[in-house]
């Protein structure tokens, strides 16, 4: 059976080169250029994994479709050419053929691209753009997206990866939410959201997780708690995030990095 793959691409940034990647290891890719199209053809037909790639003039909407085709990014209320959204989305791993191995390069390939042909740093310097990623609960995929994601901020100025632990908070948050919230259960998802702008990155990484209470995790600087590893990424996140916030269920984590481009005497980012 073969997978099917929608790409939703307004300028051709990906998708003649993500074509010619994808057919060549036997997917069946339908494309698209703008949200509105892409809303229609997945009400018909369903995809195995959707890639978008759009600019704000393409991600208003025309019609008041229902706000359930979460693969799909958020419509906007206006065209601001400097609003941009990038999305992975692959929801139906349950029902679909993909291995590990298969979505694994299906992301990378997909990330390597777009950091290539996409993220020319003199243009995203300019822009505000929302980065998604709805995803199985598959470790060896966090690798790729932290990777990605680490580059692709720092090419807009926000870190020095060489003077920075954001790698290390984001490692913690995006294991926890796979190891712990959805417990290895690749059936269940990963939604992870980055935006992107010169000021700032917004980072939301939530499970299907039935969530804890984080006033019991143990006090990691208590000594009497100095060989247990629970609470450390907690502790490690605090400190390296400007803001931090966990939904009242426990399974949604919002962290805030601000840019450290006015302050370079900061070395722990």
């Amino acid at each position: 059976m073969l997978k099917k793959i929608l790409i939703v691409d307004d300028h051709d940034d990906l998708s003649t080169v993500l074509t010619r990647e994808f057919t060549r290891d036997g997917y069946l890719l339908k494309i698209v250029e703008s949200r509105d199209e892409a809303v229609e053809i997945t009400e018909k037909r369903t995809f195995d994994c959707i890639i978008t790639d759009l600019d704000g003039e393409h991600l208003t909407a025309e019609s008041n479709e229902s706000d359930d085709l979460t693969c799909l990014p958020e419509a906007v209320a206006d065209a601001r050419s400097n609003i941009k959204a990038f999305k992975i989305c692959v929801s139906n791993y349950k029902n679909n053929q993909f291995t590990e191995d298969e979505l694994k390069n299906l992301v990378e390939t997909t990330l390597n691209h777009k950091a290539k042909f996409v993220d020319q740093k003199e243009i995203v310097q300019n822009l505000h753009e929302k980065i998604e990623f709805e995803i199985p609960s598959i470790l060896s995929l966090m690798h790729g997206i932290l990777d990605y994601l680490m580059k692709r901020i720092e090419k807009m100025g926000v870190i020095s990866s060489e003077n920075s632990n954001l790698f290390v908070a984001l490692d913690e948050a995006f294991v926890n939410a796979v190891k712990h919230g959805n417990k290895y259960d690749a059936t269940k998802l990963v939604r992870i959201t980055a935006e992107v702008s010169t000021k700032e990155v917004r980072f939301t990484i939530e499970d299907e997780g039935e969530g804890f209470n984080i006033a019991e995790i143990p006090d990691p600087t208590d000594p009497a708690n100095l060989f247990k590893a629970s609470g450390r990424g907690v502790l490690i996140i605090h400190n390296v995030m400007d803001e931090v916030r966990y939904n009242e269920r426990g399974n949604r984590l919002e962290m805030v990095k601000k840019s450290r481009i006015t302050d370079p005497e900061s070395n722990f980012s």
